[in-house]
């Protein structure tokens, strides 16, 4: 059985792009694909009339990556707390004995 599966996707008014992925992966890219055109549609509606296409696509690029970036610097902050945590509990265990 292949591991991989070639899919094409649609993301705004670009040329579709055909990629490789897990099959594991591909719920995860057709949700990606489905949030990302939400929000481009959104925004092409109110976008102003200097802007084109491609820059409302960057701009939800940024979007996305600055909740990617939040969401990065969360797990960060929940591996610091975890790993003060193991260190307090092993101070009191080894307090104990």
């Amino acid at each position: 059985m292949k591991d991989k599966l070639d899919i094409t996707i649609k993301v705004a008014d670009i040329a579709p792009l055909g990629m490789s992925v897990t099959l594991k992966g591909e719920e995860d890219i057709r949700l990606a694909e489905y949030y990302v055109n939400l929000a481009w549609k959104k925004w092409m509606q109110s976008k102003r009339a200097d802007q084109e296409s491609k820059d409302i696509l960057g701009m939800v690029a940024i979007h996305f990556t600055k909740l990617y970036i939040q969401e990065l610097r969360k797990n960060e902050s929940a591996a610091k707390m975890l790993g003060d945590f193991e260190k307090k509990l092993d101070e009191l265990l080894n307090g104990i004995s």
